[in-house]
């Protein structure tokens, strides 16, 4: 309803702006043929404008309310106005899978999760670009170091001052007679707790 409201707007404006060209009085006969030409070209941008699908233009901005069902976007934002914060990865997209007419709109995220998104935030229609870029392989160890990526060392390979896993005979990540479970590098426990279970609702 906003977009067809946008483009009679659009409309209206034109025909204001054509009315008043038209309007310059003692025309002689090759202007009156500019002026048709004129005409011709207008009525032709005219129709192109009511058959523009905004929707199709690749990298369009706008509220999810105005989208259509099916539409891959990206850079989806969480609350209005507060930025986007999802589907902002390389290569990635989201879908929308209800109409947004309601207040909320169901969107499928990358990760398969489904996720209800209030419709007057705004998203980008379209995918992310570099869709390679996981593929990509680093041909050397220097090539992460340029990334800013440092080296991971597993406790079990350091000694005991430097990791609780450190130390012992062979491969063992206890020390002493008694087991204790994966630390980490400060000595708290990890795994074997609580399991959290987060589900996108």
């Amino acid at each position: 309803m906003a977009l067809l409201r946008g483009r009679t707007a659009s409309l209206n404006l034109f025909n204001r702006l054509l009315h008043q060209s038209f309007r310059a009085p003692n025309r002689n006969l090759s202007s009156v043929a500019a002026d048709v030409h004129n005409q011709s070209t207008i009525e032709n941008m005219k129709r192109d404008l009511l058959n523009l699908d905004i929707n199709s233009q690749i990298g369009s901005c706008m509220p999810i309310a105005s989208m259509r069902i099916g539409t891959f976007i990206h850079n989806i934002e969480v609350n209005p106005g507060q930025g986007g914060k999802l589907v902002r990865a390389a290569g990635t997209s989201a879908k929308i899978l209800k109409e947004p007419k309601s207040r909320y709109c169901l969107i499928r995220l990358p990760s398969g999760a489904e996720k209800l998104i209030d419709t007057r935030c705004r998203a980008t229609v379209g995918t992310v670009s570099n869709p390679s870029h996981g593929a990509k392989k680093l041909r050397k160890a220097g090539q992460s170091r340029w990334l800013g990526r440092r080296p991971v060392v597993r406790g079990v390979a350091m000694n005991p001052v430097d990791h609780p896993h450190g130390g012992g005979e062979g491969r063992s990540k206890s020390s002493g007679s008694y087991g204790k479970g994966s630390r980490t590098p400060w000595g708290s426990n990890i795994g074997g707790g609580l399991l959290w279970t987060w589900q996108v609702r």
